[in-house]
């Protein structure tokens, strides 16, 4: 089976994690601070904070700035769910606007229209390795006072202008094993901000200013050393798995072309292609069938929009749906709120794989595959 991710490790990992075991240092240390320094290096900010996931980067990022209840933050309902229940809990409110099609990621313009007195952020999600729009989302934070936290969890080495994500606001990573480069579990947030650092690594160690001084409520968000030191290893690979992950979307971009709608890049941005996403308009669980008896695994991100979640349907007082419009559920005269792209997206949307370890015969195998299929 031609896998839709696998991780890309080997000696060096295994080499870094006997050392930190031979060392007896396993909680967060040297080899966790040499990877904040790294990261912060990559993103070309002055600040970067490890923590234990993505999610607890983008919950510590909104922590840090101070945002809580009565707080509305927009974003994307095109995401793993992550990004609005980071927002809920810090107690804050999400507030979904639409996405533009061709790049999965907000649409300014719908940014603009659903900011409230009640708004303090904006966190656009860099979906799929590919930059949002941050030349124009910039402006609209600046002119409104309003945060900006960038959801780059699937972006890690993605730019717009040379510039790279998790420099243009507050930047939150994840590290997980499906990512671009892994420790397993972890985060990282990444700021010019010296105070949001400092906050971060309040909330991320029980709150402790000093050792047993614990200045607030806060938490145990750490990184392990296993995990810094596996970062370390794994950010010197970045730029070789980035470039591979290109090489391979260039050439299914290529084989693809004019048989099903292929992933687009905006100018001046660079997509790192953490997934490498097609839209099918019919047939896509057909195609997903046939694929997967053809040895050929694939994925579907996402197949809801977060508001049509179980528990955010069950809980529609915590969310907010902006610039919607309204459609008769199938098979009820009830009338529910829809983002249209957003739900255009999840109805079509197809990944293949993409990632670095695949083969050039296995490369071919994908796109002659789809090829036969869709066209």
């Amino acid at each position: 089976m031609i896998r839709i991710a696998q991780p890309f490790v080997g000696v060096e990992e295994e080499e870094a994690s006997r050392r930190v075991l031979a060392s007896g240092q396993l909680a967060q240390g040297p080899q966790v601070a040499l990877f904040e320094q790294q990261f912060a290096q990559l993103c070309q900010v002055r600040e970067a904070v490890a923590v234990s996931s993505g999610t607890s980067a983008l919950q510590l990022a909104l922590q840090a700035h101070g945002i809580g209840h009565s707080d509305e933050v927009i974003t994307s309902a095109f995401s793993f769910a992550a990004t609005a229940n980071a927002i809920l809990s810090v107690g804050a409110t999400p507030v979904f606007v639409d996405i533009e099609i061709d790049t999965y990621t907000l649409d300014p313009m719908q940014v603009e229209a659903a900011i409230t007195p009640h708004t303090r952020a904006i966190m656009p999600v860099h979906l799929y390795g590919h930059p949002c729009d941050m030349r124009l989302l910039l402006p609209i934070a600046e002119a409104n006072a309003l945060v900006i936290i960038e959801d780059a969890c699937q972006a890690h080495g993605a730019t717009i202008g040379g510039r790279p994500v998790g420099s243009f606001g507050t930047g939150c990573f994840s590290f997980y094993a499906t990512k671009n480069i892994t420790t397993g579990e972890g985060g990282m947030i990444t700021t010019n901000d010296p105070a949001i650092a400092d906050k971060a690594r309040l909330l991320r160690n029980h709150g402790q200013q000093a050792r047993y001084q614990h200045i607030t409520l806060a938490y145990n968000m750490r990184m392990t050393e296993l995990q810094g030191a596996l970062g370390v290893v794994q950010l010197q690979k970045l730029e070789h798995v980035t470039q591979r992950r290109i090489a391979n979307a260039a050439y299914l971009t290529e084989q693809l072309k004019g048989v099903v709608q292929m992933p687009i890049v905006r100018a001046g941005c660079r997509h790192v292609y953490h997934q490498y996403t097609i839209r099918l308009e019919t047939n896509r669980d057909q195609v997903v069938a046939q694929l997967h008896a053809r040895g050929i695994e694939t994925a579907i991100h996402y197949p809801l929009p977060i508001y049509r979640q179980p528990f955010y349907q069950q809980s529609p007082s915590l969310f907010r749906i902006a610039n919607y419009v309204e459609q008769q559920q199938p098979g009820s005269e009830r009338v529910i709120p829809i983002l249209p792209m957003t739900e255009r997206a999840v109805r079509q949307v197809l990944s293949l794989p993409v990632h670095p370890a695949l083969q050039e015969e296995e490369l071919e195998m994908i796109a002659r595959e789809v090829v036969a299929l869709c066209r």
